[in-house]
């Protein structure tokens, strides 16, 4: 008798811009493991996690969910609160991947850094975001190659996602020239949920303080292996503890297409993105390994706020999914790559 194939799994974990309105609200208080899962993360953060998660389940925020106050410490609660549910299902996974912040959950995860250490970090951070300029990032339908004459006056290629799916970043005044080049050009773009030029050198004022900030932190190997966004491949026990590969990360492109890419190369997988939007999953469609069945994909939440009851089954058919393909080894796979360009 030939046993079943089984396929690996991988968390993937979403970053900025993947945020929305009420994402996952619909799970709180009926879903224990991630119910405390929350209230881990924003307690940590006393006040104002407490306001964060006001505004989080009301109907109508006082501060909108794009602001860096409330996406960054939601967003990542969200991730975390995501990872463990789907941890308590009896999945264990065989490596973690974030894409930009979401690779804080990963290493939480694959325990490079304590929970509490995270937290403050990414809080640090929001904090010391407020002496850099306003900015943007704009999701384009292109390779990079294709985007060079767009670059320079401060815009960069913050992300390569696919393809031809490629993030600029930058301060708002070139951003928004950039922007009026692409329309006159007929070139397919959108903006992106973030107020911040992040991973560009307009953030580089952060490196320094958030560098020394780690450096008071305890960082251990991964125990599970975790693919980095920022280097394109597994990420060595020496690099996940220096602090200087962490106080990077705000000026460095994410490179998430080579490092899936990598991830699909080494075996069939099955990828479950553990977290709101649905924007990695989109990505993932669109590699051939998914598109040719040998791996499989799942995303866990809807693409955007449809109501708690549609959190809810989107979580049990997420559920039901994996369970049936981690015991069975099948997969399966489903749809072509939309032209909607996923966040950074």
């Amino acid at each position: 008798m030939t046993l079943p194939h089984r396929r690996s799994v991988v968390l993937m974990f979403p970053g900025t811009g993947a945020q929305y309105a009420r994402m996952a609200a619909g799970l709180y208080e009926h879903e224990p493991v991630f119910t405390r899962a929350v209230d881990e993360v924003v307690d940590l953060l006393g006040t104002e996690g407490e306001e964060a998660r006001s505004d989080w389940l009301a109907p109508e925020p006082a501060v909108p969910m794009d602001a860096d106050t409330r996406s960054a410490p939601l967003l990542f609660a969200v991730n975390y609160a995501m990872g463990r549910l789907v941890e308590s299902w009896g999945v264990r996974p065989d490596a973690y991947l974030g894409h930009s912040m979401g690779e804080f959950t990963a290493a939480v995860l694959a325990g490079v850094f304590a929970l509490d250490d995270a937290v403050r970090l990414l809080w640090e951070r929001v904090l010391m975001q407020r002496t850099t300029p306003a900015g943007g990032m704009l999701a384009v339908a292109a390779a990079p190659g294709e985007l060079s004459r767009y670059l320079g006056d401060d815009v960069v290629v913050a992300a390569v996602n696919g393809p031809r799916h490629t993030v600029l970043s930058g301060p708002d005044a070139p951003l928004d020239a950039v922007a009026g080049r692409l329309t006159a050009d007929g070139r397919t773009f959108r903006g992106l949920a973030a107020r911040s030029p992040y991973h560009s050198p307009a953030l580089a004022p952060l490196v320094e303080p958030t560098e020394a900030l780690i450096r008071t932190m305890r960082l251990a190997p991964p125990r599970t292996p975790l693919y980095s966004a920022y280097t394109g491949r597994l990420l060595a026990p020496e690099e996940a503890v220096r602090a200087a590969f962490w106080a990077a990360q705000p000026t460095t492109p994410v490179m998430f297409w080579p490092t899936l890419d990598e991830v699909l190369r080494v075996e069939d997988r099955i990828l479950v993105e553990a977290g709101p939007s649905q924007s990695l999953t989109v990505i993932a469609r669109g590699h051939e390994s998914v598109r040719s069945g040998r791996s499989a994909v799942i995303a866990t939440l809807p693409p955007r706020a449809l109501g708690p009851g549609e959190d809810r089954r989107s979580v049990h058919a997420a559920r039901e999914r994996l369970l049936a393909l981690t015991s069975s080894g099948r997969t399966d796979h489903s749809g072509r790559l939309p032209l909607d360009l996923p966040a950074s």
